[in-house]
């Protein structure tokens, strides 16, 4: 197949799809790649990098989106202001997208209606299911751990405060409080990055295992006190969308909480869905000034109520950071692990130069977002009846 790299348009993403040596391993598979001239370049790869790899350079984006049939990008597709033409307007009919496009979130459902419309053939990478024989092929965790890390580096970093017990001559200061809300991969790597500042870490998820972990990396663990067979998934793999008086529950216990952190980093997802919102308005308005809010979460609708995906807020002396493209922040280290899982979910899906879309396959069904001028993604389709 022929399969196009095109750069980055989203403000401030660095990140590229693919490297030169996934290129090659694309070429390698007998494919043909054409990379948008430059598309590397924030990433440290030159042009004559990826054309010692094999891969064609292409000047015109409107050429790559022409003669490509697949199109690897990182983020959703977004208006070229240089062209003042979206990006999906240079995609044709039964092509196929691989890229994040966290079609459940609110503020991606009328980019994924187009897509629809359009008769693009769309695959979302937030989709791939946590399962043994997809994590090569799954970097919803490869980027998620490079956002808890980077995600507590902004914060240490805007904070008016130490975040280590400093000892001093006028005596002890105390270290800052840093406070996880959902430890998965994103969070456990946020809490592994701030106990190693030094800081005091507190933690909290509504899975059992997932605290377990945290308090094995030095966190405190704030129990909830909700049922495992409400809190995880049947197959135990995620959590659930908890019910309103359970997710009321989570609210009244975290509230007491945000109120002594100096670092909230927020980071709770429900598999395919909506991010539930964990902090409203009237929470964040009881923290205490120069207090700073990363919500991890943004692109799937973020877990704080004042978040604003993109842009950093400030509200009542609270800083709430809703930077969407945290992993973009470390590119070298985030395109490496990024391209390689893309690389690996290609080889699943494109068998003998065809589009493997058997939706029996579990990892298939859970990424196919639209096909045939049709949303067929129940996650986003439950989030739009909601929004409705």
């Amino acid at each position: 197949m022929i399969i196009g790299v095109p750069k980055e348009i989203l403000l401030n993403e660095l990140r590229v799809a693919a490297t030169p040596q996934t290129v090659k391993k694309l070429i390698n598979d007998g494919h043909t790649v054409l990379v948008e001239k430059g598309a590397g370049e924030n990433t440290f790869y030159q042009d004559e990098d990826y054309i010692s790899a094999g891969a064609k350079i292409v000047d015109c984006i409107k050429d790559l989106y022409n003669q490509a049939e697949v199109i690897l990008k990182v983020k959703e597709p977004q208006l070229n202001e240089n062209l003042n033409l979206h990006e999906i307007d240079m995609m044709h009919e039964g092509q196929i997208l691989i890229t994040f496009l966290h079609p459940a979130s609110p503020q991606n459902h009328k980019m994924v209606l187009r897509l629809a419309e359009k008769g693009i053939i769309s695959l979302t990478l937030d989709g791939v299911p946590r399962i043994s024989r997809a994590q090569p092929m799954d970097p919803l965790s490869s980027m998620s751990a490079c956002a808890g890390y980077k995600g507590v580096l902004i914060a240490a970093n805007s904070i008016s405060k130490f975040m280590p017990m400093v000892g001093s001559a006028v005596g002890m200061i105390k270290p800052a409080n840093v406070l996880v809300v959902g430890t998965g991969v994103a969070g456990l790597r946020a809490i592994a990055t701030a106990r190693g500042l030094g800081a005091q870490v507190f933690a909290v998820d509504i899975r059992q295992e997932a605290n377990e972990q945290a308090k094995s990396l030095g966190a405190k663990i704030i129990d909830l006190d909700i049922p495992n067979k409400i809190a995880v998934s049947k197959d135990g793999k995620h959590a659930n969308e908890l019910p309103d008086k359970y997710l009321i529950k989570e609210r009244e216990v975290l509230s007491e909480h945000v109120k002594n952190a100096d670092i909230v980093i927020l980071s709770a997802l429900v598999f395919g869905k909506e991010a539930p919102i964990l902090l409203t308005k009237e929470m964040v308005e009881q923290m205490k000034p120069d207090s700073y809010i990363v919500d991890i979460s943004i692109d799937q609708g973020g877990n704080c109520e004042l978040s604003v995906a993109g842009e950093v807020v400030k509200h009542n002396g609270v800083t709430i950071d809703g930077t969407k493209n945290l992993p973009g922040l470390i590119p070298t280290s985030s395109t490496y692990m990024f391209a390689e899982n893309v690389y690996n979910l290609v080889k699943y899906v494109i068998v003998d130069n065809k589009l493997n879309l058997d939706l029996k396959d579990e990892i298939i069904s859970s990424i196919l977002v639209t096909h045939k001028n049709k949303l067929v993604h129940e996650g986003t389709k439950e989030a739009m009846r909601k929004h409705k």
